[in-house]
């Protein structure tokens, strides 16, 4: 069995445009070197100040260098027959595989992680960073963030791990199809196996234990997995520090949305952008114009004094607006769906049918008012007082979220078995939150789109 170990350096950029800038291939029969090779690549891309700041690769010196094109068929017949061997062995692959992919080439090698195996054949060390793993071992390491010397420290790390592997995790690597390969090479694949698969919220840590991603799911295991096949710069800068995951369960998406809420705000992971900064969104408002009539549209929720709901695209405000339209009757000219100007007698066009004539002047005004205030009043929460009853994270459990006179107040949990009398008990059982204009967003969403929400209204 032969070993192609490699190491390789980018541009750094996102996506599919994240290109490679150098290439170190080393090919070891498992007790020695047969085979060497190692370039600089003109990415045909501008690699960021960061990534130059790093490994002091810039763009000219690359400018003259071969492009990947140049040296692929070299690259694919040389890790040929080979596992493709790495410190971090996902990121190197992938990128070596897009590159690839590009040119319309499949690129399939097995894999090995030394990352991974490090931690099998040397427990119990703080971090397993190529570099802290060089001090620990004493293995040289020269010319550190550069392929070749990064990829000549791997050699030896490797030749240790086949020395000193005295369990088979090896060769319980390569013939794994459990998808442990998958999995971030830091994290412990018990770690993963523990999750749930029920809904709740995950909170990825790095190896000093700081949050660095909060996500939610109906399914925790399946969507913590979905990150690890996800192709993504951000996805795979992500797992690469991931070295826990911990996990809260909540019952239902509803508390799930509501938590990780929270949770983004309180922590501020390194890697969410969502609801860092409360999303302003867009708002449903209502203004009587000229005619009488009481309009619906929508703008940016900045920009409205006294929004009646909250959505965070203009396309569900869109889909909002044809729902009640078509639920209470109402004109899609006074509704924002079709143009104001619009001629008389265009709506009987629009898909949908149920207006009226309010445009064409042959439905009183105050007929018309009244279908909207009635639309107004099925959807309004302001000073309003209600708690949503959801599935609870048990089947003896329910779990409450509680708004008071329009206010978010918080969620909670409580045995089937508890009888609640008075409104005001609920309080009792809830765990008190901050309210924000998010959290507004997601209960809304959640009574305009679940009809059959169990609601008590104080």
């Amino acid at each position: 069995m032969k070993f192609a170990i490699i190491d390789v350096e980018t541009t750094g950029l996102s996506g599919s445009g994240n290109k490679t800038t150098e290439i170190a291939i080393v090919i070891h029969d498992g007790k020695r070197i047969v085979n060497e090779y190692h370039t600089l690549v003109n990415p045909e891309a501008l690699i960021t100040r960061h990534v130059v700041g790093l490994t002091g690769i810039d763009n000219e010196m690359v400018a003259t260098a071969p492009t990947f094109k140049e040296i692929a068929s070299e690259v694919f017949e040389l890790t040929k027959d080979c596992v493709f061997v790495a410190h971090n062995v996902n990121f190197d692959y992938n990128v070596i595989r897009n590159e690839f992919k590009s040119l319309g080439v499949d690129f399939s090698r097995k894999k090995l992680c030394t990352v991974r195996l490090s931690r099998k054949v040397f427990p119990g060390l703080r971090s397993y960073s190529l570099g802290k793993l060089c001090n620990y071992l004493e293995i040289p390491l020269f010319d550190r963030h550069r392929a070749k010397g990064d990829t000549d420290a791997t050699v030896i790390l490797f030749e240790m791990l086949l020395k000193n592997d005295s369990q088979g995790e090896i060769g319980k690597q390569l013939k794994s199809r459990n998808g442990e390969a998958s999995l971030p090479a830091l994290l412990a694949k018990e770690t993963y196996y523990n999750l749930p698969e029920r809904p709740g919220i995950y909170y990825f840590k790095n190896a000093n234990g700081e949050i660095i991603y909060v996500g939610k799911a109906i399914n925790i295991k399946k969507r913590v997995l979905s990150h690890f096949y996800d192709k993504k710069a951000k996805e795979i800068a992500l797992c690469r520090e991931t070295s826990h995951i911990d996990f809260e369960e909540s019952g239902s998406e509803l508390v799930a949305l509501l938590m990780e809420s929270a949770a983004i705000k309180h922590h501020y992971p390194k890697y969410n952008r969502a609801q860092k900064v409360s999303n302003k969104g867009y708002a449903i408002l209502a203004y009587t114009n000229r005619k009488g009539i009481v309009q619906l549209g929508f703008n940016k929720s900045n920009l409205v004094l006294n929004p009646i709901a909250l959505f965070f695209t203009v396309n569900e405000c869109m889909q909002f607006l044809e729902s009640i339209t078509e639920t209470f009757q109402l004109c899609p000219k006074y509704t924002q769906l079709i143009s104001s100007g619009t001629a008389a007698g265009k709506c009987k066009h629009y898909r949908l049918t149920n207006c009226k004539g309010i445009c064409e002047e042959k439905e009183a005004v105050e007929h018309y008012n009244k279908r909207v205030e009635e639309a107004l009043n099925s959807i309004k929460i302001e000073n309003k007082s209600f708690a949503i009853i959801t599935k609870g994270k048990t089947l003896s459990e329910k779990a409450v979220v509680l708004i008071e006179n329009g206010i978010y107040k918080g969620f909670g949990f409580l045995d089937e078995t508890i009888s609640i009398s008075e409104f005001e008990e609920f309080r009792d059982y809830i765990k008190l939150q901050k309210n924000n204009s998010d959290v507004v967003k997601i209960v809304q969403q959640y009574i305009l789109k679940n009809e059959n929400a169990e609601v008590v209204y104080g």
